[in-house]
Parts: structure tokens; sequence; C-alpha cells
């Protein structure tokens, strides 16, 4: 079964991403709603490569009640994670509201470590 590997779910409002993410840090977040069964329904997989709790605000006022987030080490990490997360919980199935495969940062060369998007 998949995992996020992130802390939450909590409420998707400004107070509770301001009480919840305390640092700057690249780092990655699923947005979505709880189940009857208390878990996350992921709907949208994100990233930041220096902000996550900038990113995840971006998001407020779009349809998602719960939210998770985990900081990453490196923006490269992050978006490994990101493409990860993409394609455990659905990506290219349409089951996300992601509409795209996860973006690489401009002149970084790097590869998707599921699929051969940038091979």
């Amino acid at each position: 079964m998949a995992s996020l590997n992130m802390q939450g779910p909590f409420a998707f409002d400004k107070s509770t991403i301001d009480n919840q993410i305390t640092k700057t840090s690249a780092g990655n977040y699923a947005l979505g709603y709880v189940n009857k069964e208390d878990k996350l329904v992921v709907l949208y997989v994100g990233r930041s490569d220096n902000d996550v709790d900038g990113r995840i605000k971006s998001h407020i006022g779009e349809s998602y009640t719960k939210f998770k987030y985990s900081y990453a080490s490196s923006p490269k990490a992050a978006f490994e994670k990101e493409c990860h997360n993409y394609h455990d919980f659905g990506g290219p199935d349409g089951s996300l509201n992601n509409t795209i495969h996860p973006d690489r940062p401009k002149n970084s060369g790097w590869k998707c470590p599921v699929c051969n998007i940038f091979g």
C-alpha cells in the first residue's frame, strides 16, 4: 500500500498551516479530504523547492479540507518524492487533480525515479 510518509492530516486553513509548518524549507504536500475510515483521500500532490509553507497556502480557496506535509533535505529530494507520490496515488490515470506529471527545475536534468518522461 502506498504511503505519503508525511505528517497529518491537518485542517486545511492558514492558521493550521502556520501552526504546523514552522520553518522555511523545501518539502512535499498532499491535499484532499478524510473519508469515513479517517484516512486522507489524496486528490493533489505537490512540492516546493524552497518554501513548502508558501506553496501549500497558494491552494487556499480550493476545495480541499485536509493536508499533509513533510520537509525535504533538498530540492532534488522534494522532486523525487513528488514523483513517487504522483505515481503512487494515481497520477497518469487521472485520479489526482494534478493535470501534468511533476515538472523538474529548468536546466536540472533530473529524471523521474518512476517513469521515463524525462528520458
